[in-house]
């Protein structure tokens, strides 16, 4: 079992990280433990992060040190959580103006465009979190031979539905915003839509799949 440690984040919350490696089955366990903390009346949000769980307490100054000794022992008893998972397929138009950096990150990899694209549409990714923006998934299994560091002068402007690299993963960006990711498509599936029941549309858990587009109005 991968060792965790517990400690205050600021005057409200408490993390629970853990030593790498990243591993899907840890993931489960977070998943876990996140729908146990659900139902604690002293717990006002359970936020799931990689590797790591941030418990968000009503009564801090008073709960803090009882919440560390109890979380660190729910998660020595935690078991996996198997979801009902989703398989989702992402409609992408790579490289080009959907895709501005497709070159560069092909280079980075000495491959071609053509075999970036083809690698990164042949996994099945899973959703290991959500955060930075509503619905920006972080996936889990993304191909070693892809990893390339992120930019060193982030983009004021990263369109959203934009597919991106960054280090060791990929992700999608729902809406627009500054980011440093490598940008290699784009997609015109909404991640996020505030008018739904449902506004996001990945959960995590879900396997996704991108699919490359010949053509498109990204």
């Amino acid at each position: 079992m991968q060792r965790a440690r517990c400690y205050l984040l600021g005057e409200s919350a408490v993390v629970l990280e853990l030593e790498p490696p990243v591993q899907l089955a840890t993931q489960k366990r977070i998943w876990r433990l996140t729908q146990r903390l659900a139902d604690v009346p002293d717990v006002v949000e359970a936020i799931p992060g990689m590797n790591n769980i941030t418990v968000v307490l009503r009564d801090p100054h008073s709960l803090a040190l009882d919440a560390i000794e109890r979380l660190q022992r729910w998660w020595e008893e935690s078991e996996a959580l198997e979801p009902e998972s989703r398989t989702i397929e992402i409609p992408v138009l790579y490289g080009k103006t959907a895709g501005p950096d497709l070159g560069l990150v092909a280079e980075h990899c000495r491959m071609t465009e053509k075999q970036v694209v083809e690698l990164h549409a042949s996994i099945d990714y899973v959703v290991w979190f959500l955060g930075f923006q509503p619905g920006f998934p972080y996936l889990g299994g993304m191909p070693e031979a892809l990893a390339t560091p992120r930019r060193a002068e982030p983009r004021v402007r990263v369109p959203g539905g934009s597919v991106a690299i960054g280090g060791a993963q990929t992700g999608i960006y729902p809406l627009e915003t500054p980011g440093g990711w490598n940008l290699i498509g784009r997609t015109d599936l909404a991640l996020f839509n505030p008018r739904l029941p449902e506004p996001v549309l990945l959960r995590p858990g879900d396997t996704l799949r991108f699919v490359p587009r010949k053509e498109g109005v990204c």
